[in-house]
């Protein structure tokens, strides 16, 4: 296991403080504010401590204000209901007596039942594809210490990288193989958590493909609204799987993401959503000359 996903591993263990109420904390890198993955998977990780029957099949998600990164966050849990075939659970992220983010999730007993899914799209093996890093070599001048940085999700992209600024607009859709870098203990909570983590990694850029717009453009402001996540079935984050992602459309100031999520022998384990907020400044008119008017 790398140090990274150690480090994943340890802010997903969180501090119980007493019933019902956890503390997370954030990893010792600069951040201006909390990553959104991160505060998913640990108010995740707060509901599943909670639950003694059922694994989580459903999240609903709302990022309220941007998390500090150098101050703990604490996760209260309201055990809302607790059924034969379903448990539910609200999570509340708060930091200085506010909220950041709010959760709804849900956790169900496995049954038998109605069985169909969606074909997997015909990709590239994740081993045929270079790492990110590799990827990302031509641009070390610029990216400086970030390329360095190690992470604790390996991302394999397929075609052109998101973040990328030569040619024109592309198609609102992208695909990458993802794993955690490193082996997993045998535990399906931990897998959703590490997985809730790494599927708002990549999601958002699919809604900024058409306009070719990057996250350090100075006219660009962009936020995770919301984050949805229906697991399917049971899965193994530290092996490959696929996520394929488009965006069906942005409108008014807002656009949604959507994506699924495949094992290597193209099983659907798990679907994806996230709303954004993609504002544009407008540029400010030309100044006027004196005698211009």
């Amino acid at each position: 296991m790398t140090e990274a996903l150690e480090s994943l591993l340890k802010i997903l263990d969180l501090e119980v403080i007493e019933e019902n109420i956890f503390r997370g904390f954030s990893p010792p890198i600069e951040r201006q504010r909390v990553f959104g993955g991160q505060v998913c998977a640990q108010a995740l990780m707060a509901a599943g401590r909670t639950v003694t029957d059922g694994l989580v099949h459903s999240l609903h998600a709302y990022f309220l204000r941007p998390g500090n990164p150098s101050i703990p966050i604490l996760y209260e849990v309201d055990r809302i209901r607790d059924g034969k075939s379903f448990t539910t659970r609200r999570v509340v992220a708060i930091q200085n007596g506010r909220a950041i983010f709010n959760m709804s999730t849900s956790f169900h007993v496995q049954e038998s039942g109605l069985e169909h899914e969606i074909d997997m799209p015909e990709v590239p093996d994740p081993e045929t594809l270079p790492t990110l890093r590799e990827r990302l070599e031509p641009w070390a001048d610029q990216l400086g210490d970030f390329l360095k940085r190690p992470l604790p999700i390996d991302q394999r992209f397929i075609g052109e990288l998101p973040w990328n600024k030569e040619g024109g607009p592309r198609e609102p859709r992208q695909q990458l193989w993802l794993r955690a870098d490193g082996q997993l203990p045998d535990d399906q909570l931990l897998h959703s958590c590490v997985l809730a983590y790494a599927s708002d990694m990549t999601l958002f850029d699919s809604i900024l493909l058409p306009h070719r717009i990057r996250w350090d453009d100075p006219r660009f402001m962009g936020a995770s609204i919301d984050h949805c996540m229906w697991f399917h079935k049971r899965f193994r984050v530290d092996e490959w799987l696929l996520f394929d992602q488009r965006s069906p459309a942005a409108f008014g100031a807002r656009g949604l993401a959507m994506g699924s999520i495949f094992t290597k022998n193209k099983n659907i384990v798990c679907s994806v959503a996230q709303e954004g907020l993609v504002r544009i400044k407008k540029e400010a008119p030309p100044a006027i000359s004196p005698g211009e008017h």
